[in-house]
């Protein structure tokens, strides 16, 4: 059937506005002279009016000022935390387990180091004008650092938020990220539906089974093909692989899409001869690449790879709202207008503002990945921890986890490749700026919580289907219910985790953004209760399993 309609550097932000000539003692005169201004009126709670009290533009003029109050307090009052990197920066001198790509390296991949300290300067002084002095490499921009500094009017401050350390090189979480990256560049090509009757993922599993502190989903402690790959809560691993969003069409307006993807030949791969991996840290720019001819469903890492290598960021929220919009899915019980007699949503708790909505968070969660990336953590991208271990395996030795090296996967590409090096799915191999977190995953965390928010997660979803061995058509599947919690849940990870697919994420790049994204969304929803006339409430299963109620 066919079904039509993804020690850490702290900066002083105070002294930053001070450069932009705003100080703390400005900052507190024109908070108090705004409440002073307002003290006079009392205004209503959310969802009470009070009789006459919005009939004047003063007093609603009044009212929105102390909301918009109220929200920045509640921002501000939020925990300050701790921002700590995995120390690797310290440990190093020479930098080698740290982002620093785009910089001029030696022909071993090692940065420059003076290079890398006039960029930790430029990241420590918070200047626009001192990047323009970084020495840079073969032309290829670092993607804009100082979306790390921005601040937001809603939701909690990026910098009031933090990420727990990344895992090293060495250490055994670190080489088992690596290995199942390597596993699953040598996984790109088989059809999730075949991954039960695969020999290479079959070897896959028994690989990262053997890994103690592999921190990816398991049956009975072990790796089996049912969880190889997939995202890390339960309902990840309920029927197939892919998220019914990725895959169901949907109607936006007058417009019917079908979920069929421009995706690349079988066995297309980049940066696994040396000269282009040591190009591609030094930032040569190439992004000339084949496309299949036959645009298919979406049906094994290859083409999930290719889908979020050019998505716009929160496409996959937007097209699963729509899907969810056009099936008819209800809206979670706390939601106004669900049993209403007389009225329906539209501006308010209807169709037009949850699809505003989950768009919204995307920026908000994109300013805060990026101090985490920028200014905390500057981990290394896999592509140059592959590097790392490429030397190590040719005579020259780096402190990476002894476990690495020991993997099967390196044999089998090595003789196919020659190298080391993990195959990635673009020529320009991985974005210029660091791993972690991850933007995509972020952004996911962000937008699907929004959509549980809202929807009914037990409902489950009608026509369920799955793509065919060519990816060009859908078949009806036949399996356990698919509920929308789940469902959603295996979008983000599908999103998050086709960025590994495509080697340029780590595993812990996936699950901790898609935390840091929903700690975003939930203050969102937490300030915005606040100006809403209706009485609302959402409840909800956060990543983690927790209840989550606002």
């Amino acid at each position: 059937m066919s079904s039509e309609p993804s020690g850490p550097t702290r900066v002083d932000r105070r002294s930053f506005l001070g450069q932009l000539g705003v100080g703390a003692a400005s900052l507190v005169s024109l908070a108090a002279s705004a409440s002073a201004s307002t003290s006079k009126v009392d205004p209503p709670p959310p969802g009470k009016n009070v009789e006459g009290l919005l009939d004047t533009p003063a007093a609603r003029s009044n009212h929105a000022f102390e909301i918009r109050m109220r929200a920045a307090e509640m921002a501000r009052d939020r925990s300050a935390v701790a921002q700590v990197s995995n120390g690797e920066e310290a440990l190093y001198p020479n930098r080698i387990a740290n982002f620093s790509k785009g910089l001029p390296h030696n022909g071993f991949g090692e940065v420059d180091i003076a290079a890398y300290d006039t960029y930790l300067d430029a990241l420590k002084s918070g200047n626009p004008a001192q990047f323009e002095g970084l020495p840079m490499g073969l032309g290829r921009k670092l993607t804009n650092p100082l979306a790390g500094m921005a601040f937001d009017l809603e939701g909690p401050d990026g910098h009031h938020l933090a990420q727990a350390p990344a895992p090293t090189i060495a250490s055994g979480e670190g080489g088992s990220e690596l290995v199942e990256l390597y596993w699953m560049a040598l996984s790109r090509d088989v059809h999730f539906s075949d991954y039960g009757t695969s020999a290479i993922v079959a070897g896959a599993a028994t690989d990262l089974s053997r890994f103690p502190d592999f921190r990816g989903p398991k049956a009975s402690g072990q790796v089996t093909p049912q969880t190889i790959f997939r995202g890390s809560t339960p309902g990840d691993l309920v029927g197939p692989y892919l998220s019914q969003f990725l895959w169901q069409g949907f109607h936006m307006g007058a417009l019917t899409v079908a979920q069929r993807v421009w995706t690349l030949p079988a066995g297309t791969e980049y940066l696994t001869r040396y000269e282009d991996w040591l190009a591609s840290q030094n930032g040569f720019e190439n992004y000339s690449y084949p496309i299949d001819s036959t645009p298919r469903y979406i049906r094994n890492l290859r083409d999930l790879g290719q889908w979020v290598h050019v998505d716009a960021l929160y496409q996959a929220y937007h097209q699963a709202c729509l899907i969810l919009l056009d099936i008819g899915a209800p809206f979670s019980a706390g939601v106004p207008y669900r049993n209403s007699a007389t009225q329906i949503g539209f501006g308010t708790f209807g169709g037009p503002h949850i699809l505003s909505l989950v768009t919204e968070v995307a920026t908000r969660a994109l300013k805060a990945v990026w101090f985490q990336k920028w200014f905390v953590h500057r981990r290394l991208r896999p592509e140059a921890f592959a590097g790392l271990v490429h030397h190590t395996r040719t005579g020259r030795e780096y402190p990476v986890s002894r476990d690495i090296l020991n993997s099967g996967a390196l044999d089998a590409l090595y003789s196919r490749n020659g190298t080391y090096l993990l195959p990635i799915i673009a020529p320009e191999g991985a974005p210029t700026h660091p791993s972690y977190g991850a933007g995509h995953a972020t952004v996911a965390g962000a937008c699907v919580t929004i959509l549980k928010a809202w929807f009914d997660g037990s409902w489950e979803l009608p026509r369920a289907v799955v793509a065919d061995a060519s990816g060009t058509a859908l078949l009806s599947y036949a399996g356990p219910a698919l509920a929308v919690e789940n469902e959603l849940n295996k979008l983000a990870a599908n999103v998050a985790i086709g960025r590994n697919g495509a080697g340029f994420h780590y595993r812990s790049d996936y699950w901790e953004s898609l935390k840091l994204g929903e700690k975003i969304a939930v203050g969102i929803l937490e300030e915005q209760r606040e100006t809403y006339r209706e009485t609302c409430s959402f409840s909800f299963r956060g990543f983690e399993g927790q209840t989550i109620t606002i």
